[in-house]
């Protein structure tokens, strides 16, 4: 199986806010931004998944080819609850840092912890492994696809942060029926663990 993980294009938001499942638009360029990510994904697939969100359905409805786009709400960014739609420097520095130290573990208040994201990404991605898909596209956010790397990769949770995805990143990932994975490509973005 072809997996193409895609992050959403670039949203529509001041720089410095804490968003996660807030729907926010994409930027009015993102038609453009788009078309330039469409060279580095298959001409067609045998299904689009995306995030229910705003800003990854409207990019799946940009590169589908004839198939439904089938939403599922695991694909959905971590919650930030109560910071959500905040700015990160006017958060209560005492809960933040308190988050931040066990980011894994602690959930924000009213929101979720990347366990909890883990927990739900991996659900989805043991049902996928069970589909007869050849190529499937995903579009999704940064925090997914750090989960379906550290899980493919064995990277530990608290390690996610240190993978770079950028706004369209591209991460092509090749797999057997087995799940084990045997190749990952990053196309044009950076992938970094440190």
């Amino acid at each position: 199986m072809e997996v193409y993980l895609i992050r959403h294009t670039t949203p529509l938001i001041e720089k410095g806010i804490c968003y996660g499942q807030s729907d926010i638009p994409l930027v009015e360029t993102f038609h453009n931004e788009i078309k330039k990510l469409q060279q580095y994904l298959p001409d067609r697939v045998d299904a689009i998944y995306s995030s229910p969100l705003n800003r990854c359905v409207k990019f799946a409805e940009l590169i589908k080819s004839h198939q439904e786009i089938i939403q599922d709400k695991r694909l959905m960014e971590m919650n930030f609850g109560d910071l959500e739609m905040k700015k990160w420097d006017e958060i209560n520095q005492d809960i933040l840092n308190e988050w931040m130290k066990d980011f894994v573990n602690i959930r924000v208040p009213n929101g979720e912890n990347f366990t909890d994201l883990h927990k739900r990404v991996n659900d989805f991605l043991d049902e996928l492994i069970k589909t007869d898909f050849k190529k499937i596209a995903i579009i999704t956010h940064a925090g997914v696809i750090r989960s379906v790397l550290c899980r493919i990769l064995e990277i530990p949770l608290h390690n996610a942060f240190k993978i770079q995805i950028d706004y369209g990143g591209i991460t092509k990932i090749n797999s057997d029926k087995k799940s084990c994975y045997q190749n990952i490509e990053f196309i044009n973005q950076v992938f970094l663990v440190i």
